[in-house]
């Protein structure tokens, strides 16, 4: 039997609040692979986008390693990558996880975040992120999936092994 190597560029993406950054994190440390977070890249002091521009080449420098595990939404990180692994998490799990997540940083910024990104200030617009990811981005995921071996979806529970079988 011929051993197949894993990927070594792999892309975890999904709604907010689908639980990228947790799965990221526990396959990275059983793949021994580095994590890039793609929040600290789109995001900039008081919640400002970065310009389209700039993100671009953040995101490429970013996919410039050999090996990497990088969680967030990206379409040029969908193409750089070996495999995709998309989390497909019920929109009703996304809002509570979040709010659960959110909470405790409510009036300052999380751990990745850049400084005054606190919750509170982009919480409408979360909401909107949330509600809407099935009928923009994720629609966009399943057409790309079905012309394209690299894809996986997982469920809301997918845990680093079960992912890690999914690399294959």
């Amino acid at each position: 039997m011929i051993a197949t190597a894993s990927p070594s560029r792999i892309h975890i993406t999904g709604n907010a609040g689908s639980g990228k950054t947790t799965l990221a994190i526990a396959l990275g440390q059983r793949l021994q692979l580095p994590v890039f977070h793609l929040d600290s890249v789109v995001w900039q002091p008081h919640w400002k986008k970065t310009p389209p521009a700039e993100r671009q080449k953040l995101e490429a420098a970013m996919c410039e390693p050999k090996a990497w595990i990088i969680e967030g939404v990206s379409e040029q990180v969908r193409q750089r990558a070996d495999r995709v692994l998309v989390l497909d998490t019920p929109t009703w799990q996304c809002l509570a996880r979040a709010g659960k997540r959110n909470l405790p940083y409510a009036f300052r910024s999380r751990p990745g975040l850049p400084e005054h990104c606190p919750e509170i200030l982009i919480l409408p617009r979360l909401l909107r992120i949330i509600t809407r990811f099935h009928s923009t981005i994720r629609a966009d995921l399943v057409r790309e999936s079905s012309t394209s071996t690299k894809y996986r979806w997982l469920g809301a529970t997918t845990t680093a092994h079960e992912a890690q079988e999914q690399l294959l």
